[in-house]
């Protein structure tokens, strides 16, 4: 409750911060003060975290290093000469030259740190000329940021993405080039999850898809460090955003030395990427002349991408850049779908051809500041046949204990090491899991007497045991399995989409899980033993995967088979002009690409067998993540079935109309209350009719 409270007060203040920032720019241009007021706020955090480091330093005893770049460093930290740091820049703020000291602080902090290189604004204070009083004024504004106080929130990461969607916002159209909306970078990483190796974005803007993907392994309990950053970006002053971006979340990137165009100087030839996002420029005109980039190899196996539209240049330029097993999502124009302009439509052809075009999703309008053009998402994969699903993390042996972590040693809280088990830290659920124990529901009771004390086939099975952030009903760590008991809550819809995002990630880390409602487990224990049992023969005959544990979270083989997804009636307007996917809508994707992609080993309720559920019917299902074609939402079509469509990949034209609701009248009744409506709407024309000629006539215009 307090983290919710926490949150909105945080909006309130990026808000506040925004309409401060708003009132002082003057007669600048958006597109110009955004990177006045995002250098500030980076200024600011740099040195802030210097701060911090520098005091750190001279608390352990360190004076005399306190001025070496390398104890600063070593901490990914920016060292900052005297004249390059916040509080020079706070205490200079009234004076007229406050802007050439803003450009010499920036520079410096460039020259001093080489991972900085092209990253800030060059002289750009003192050429724009600003109101020194203004600038002042935007100074004290920023100051009450308070970057390193709350390292959970990331404040200025919170305020960057703010500020980054607003500018976007007011520049309209050419916002786009460097702002992809939050929900739609959002759904790229749920679908694709780039857990572990390299992400690409050959067209970065201002790295959003980047810093969603370190969110992303950070929210699924991922290590960072396992996942590398590679980008370009076109425009130089896109590409210092970029650079910024990514510093103030403290995520290192390759970037390229310069800014550059992605196909004249491609800065990294030889990458094979593990996953791609990215949002290109729509149809992009005269990206190539007649006679360049002709032969290109990227291009190799297909017809070369025609000069007046660079969509399908962006495409194969992804394609050549995916790793043996590599994903790519990225955002397009709709017509990039359907298109036969100039050899695109071969191209096309050849993609589905070659199994390359895993999902298809057509987004609901208004979603981008760029343009009202209605856009898709679409999701290639290099390799759809049969194997493991990637994990966000391995667990350890059980027993071993987080390694990685020696808080517990230097707090000399020795009891708080045991809270380590498996590779997760359980210290904030230990007394949670406690007070569930002491307020087992009957159901609860009934499952513990069948399996404590080893009575389940010498099985240890745990109760109320941690998971990362969750605590689940019942374990049993020989066989990953997690016994999971509803009841009535469960129905909801909104706390089904919840199990089945809890459910996803507990799968993805190697368990199986088994759901059944408590008043099957009271009245029919023997089922409920049978259930396991079967389950757990099955399991055993599964080869080991290559984290030690049974291979249940396979991606099943959908090898000539193409998913699409028609969410344009998703989605929900935020103003008047704006639409946005909530987190519940991103789920509902995520979650059909999911279940359309894995094993049907994968859904909770394939291990009972068809003789036990006729037995037992109410056996719960409601959270069975098994696919199937929805009519007016998605359908799973065959290579066969696009090339009967000439190979147009539109999901509307697969996914069918929705079914229309029987409202329970029968047809003569409505046919009988329509008409009599109709009729009495005739009558009433008649007389407006009469009414508008008596008028006319009156006024000396009659026939």
């Amino acid at each position: 409750m307090a983290k919710k409270a926490l949150v909105k007060n945080q909006k309130s203040f990026e808000e506040s911060l925004w309409e401060t920032a708003t009132k002082l720019r003057g007669s600048v241009e958006s597109s110009e003060y955004k990177h006045v007021v995002l250098s500030l706020i980076f200024l600011k955090f740099v040195s802030d975290k210097f701060e911090e480091r520098r005091a750190k330093l001279i608390a352990e005893g360190k004076d005399q290093y306190v001025d070496m770049v390398e104890f600063y460093t070593m901490q990914n930290v920016f060292y900052l000469s005297e004249t390059s740091r916040w509080s020079y820049i706070q205490q200079h703020a009234k004076q007229g030259d406050i802007a050439i000291k803003i450009d010499s602080a920036l520079k410096d902090v460039e020259k001093s740190n080489a991972s900085l290189k092209g990253a800030l604004p060059d002289n750009y204070f003192s050429r724009l000329g600003l109101d020194s009083s203004k600038l002042s004024a935007l100074i004290d504004a920023i100051n009450n940021i308070d970057t390193v106080a709350d390292k959970e929130e990331d404040t200025v990461g919170r305020v960057y993405e703010y500020f980054l969607g607003k500018f976007a916002a007011s520049e309209g159209k050419l916002g786009g080039e460097f702002y992809t909306p939050k929900c739609v970078v959002n759904l790229i990483a749920e679908m694709i999850e780039p857990y572990k190796g390299k992400i690409y974005d050959p067209c970065c803007g201002s790295g959003g898809m980047f810093v969603q993907s370190l969110k992303f392994v950070q929210s699924h309990h991922g290590n960072t460090k396992d996942i590398s950053v590679y980008g370009q970006e076109f425009t130089a002053t896109t590409y210092k955003l970029a650079k910024m971006n990514l510093a103030v979340r403290g995520l290192s990137a390759n970037l390229g030395e310069v800014p550059a165009d992605t196909f004249f100087r491609d800065q990294h030839p030889d990458l094979k990427a593990d996953y791609i996002m990215a949002n290109p420029p729509f149809n992009l005109k005269d990206w190539r002349g007649a006679d360049e980039l002709v032969h290109d190899p990227r291009w190799s196996g297909y017809e070369t991408p025609p000069t007046g539209n660079a969509n399908y240049a962006w495409i194969l330029h992804m394609v050549s850049k995916l790793s043996e097993h590599g994903i790519a999502g990225f955002v397009l124009a709709n017509g990039s779908m359907s298109t036969n302009t100039k050899g695109e439509g071969a191209i096309r052809q050849k993609m589905v051809e070659n199994d390359l075009v895993d999902c298809m999703i057509a987004l609901p309008g208004q979603l981008f500041y760029t343009t009202q053009i209605p856009v898709c998402l679409w999701f290639l994969a290099k390799d759809k046949s049969v194997r493991q699903s990637p994990s966000p993390l391995t667990p350890l042996p059980e027993g071993e204990g987080n390694k990685s972590s020696s808080s517990a040693g230097r707090s000399g809280d020795e009891g708080s090491a045991k809270h380590f088990r498996g590779g997760f830290d359980f210290s904030g659920l230990v007394q949670t899991a406690r007070d569930l124990r002491k307020k087992q529901t009957p159901a609860e009771d009934v499952v513990w007497e069948l399996l404590r004390n080893r009575k389940f086939m010498d099985l240890k099975f745990r109760r109320q045991h941690q998971i990362g952030d969750y605590v689940v009903d019942f374990y049993c760590h020989e066989h990953k399995l997690i016994v999971e008991l509803d009841g009535g809550i469960h129905d909801t819809k909104q706390r089904q989409r919840i199990d089945q995002k809890r459910d996803r990630y507990l799968k993805s880390i190697g368990n199986t899980v088994l759901r059944f409602e408590n008043k099957i487990v009271i009245e029919t224990p023997d089922a409920f033993l049978s259930t396991l049992e079967s389950h757990i023969q099955s399991q055993a005959s599964l080869p080991l995967g290559e984290t030690g544990v049974r291979a249940n979270n396979t991606l099943r083989d959908r090898r000539g088979e193409v998913l699409f997804v028609d969410a344009r009636k998703i989605g929900t307007m935020i103003s008047r002009t704006q639409k946005e996917l909530t987190a519940e809508d991103i789920g509902q994707i995520a979650q059909t690409y999911h279940s359309w992609r894995s094993t049907p080993a994968n859904d909770e309720c394939s291990v009972m067998s068809d003789e036990l559920k006729t037995q037992h019917s109410q056996f719960s299902t409601h959270n069975s993540t098994s696919y199937a074609d929805v009519p007016g939402y998605c359908k799973s079509a065959t290579i066969d079935e696009i090339q009967s469509h000439q190979f147009v990949l539109t999901p509307g034209r697969y996914v069918g109309a929705a079914p229309l609701e029987d409202d329970g009248i029968p047809f003569e009744t409505k046919m009988a209350e329509m008409s009599q409506a109709l009729y009495k709407q005739m009558e009433e024309s008649f007389k407006l009719d009469d009414l508008i000629r008596n008028n006319l006539e009156g006024l000396g215009y009659g026939q």
